[in-house]
């Protein structure tokens, strides 16, 4: 597949990732835990640079964590080369049986278990808004985790480290972006959040066909023959 159009999807799973019903309401609560700051302290003046430091350490430790898992998914897909076609079918298969669960037309009970890993107490500074990040990447699986799995599957077909390794990172700034730009202006989330509550529903049905369609695509292995058609039209990769 065309490396633009793959890393435009990685982008896309970690942006509907941001706004899944699921991760998308604790954002502020998140930006609190972080910072240490109140609620009514982050929507006050004055803590705008403190918030900036804070979240950025935070993507970075969720990015980093996705990223190793996204070259091991690389890894391990190199070294099963031999088998790629049947690891194909089998991970088109599972992402499309994510797409049908997050749209809710399937129930998948061990998604369903939240299990996460957080501090008790926030560790102390920068070093523990990273460390905090790090452990929301290993912890909200049951959140993430259908949209993240479609990535890392994808990053295992590809079978070069390099590749894992940028669809990975596309995909941690499809999910850090938004949430740094709502640490810059938390009233204005605050306010866009209850616009599009009524929504939410939409938004799983929307991140199940993104699935689907996915799912096919590996399934088929279609992405060559759509990664032809756009070049043709001239979308796609540009030197």
């Amino acid at each position: 597949m065309d490396q633009n159009i793959s890393l435009f999807i990685a982008f896309a799973a970690g942006f509907l990732s941001f706004i899944a019903p699921c991760a998308l309401p604790l954002v502020p609560s998140y930006l609190s835990y972080i910072t240490g700051l109140t609620f009514k302290d982050l929507t006050g003046k004055g803590v705008r640079i403190l918030t900036i430091k804070h979240s950025l350490l935070f993507i970075a430790g969720f990015s980093t964590v996705f990223i190793l898992l996204g070259a091991t998914a690389s890894s391990l897909g190199n070294m099963l080369r031999d088998y790629q076609t049947i690891l194909r079918w089998i991970g088109g298969i599972i992402i499309i049986f994510f797409g049908f669960y997050i749209m809710g037309l399937l129930k998948l009970n061990f998604l369903s278990r939240s299990k996460k890993f957080e501090f008790e107490k926030k560790p102390p500074g920068l070093l523990g808004s990273f460390l905090v990040g790090s452990s929301f990447a290993i912890g909200w699986t049951a959140c993430v985790g259908p949209i993240l799995g479609t990535i890392l599957f994808y990053a295992g077909s590809t079978g070069t480290v390099s590749q894992g390794v940028k669809l990975l990172a596309a995909y941690s700034l499809g999910l850090g972006i938004p949430f740094f730009l709502t640490s810059l202006a938390v009233n204005s989330f605050l306010s866009a959040f209850k616009r599009i509550r009524k929504y939410m529903h939409l938004i799983e049905i929307i991140s199940g066909v993104f699935l689907l369609i996915v799912g096919v695509l590996i399934l088929t292995n279609y992405f060559v023959i759509l990664s032809s058609y756009l070049q043709s039209i001239g979308i796609g990769y540009m030197k």
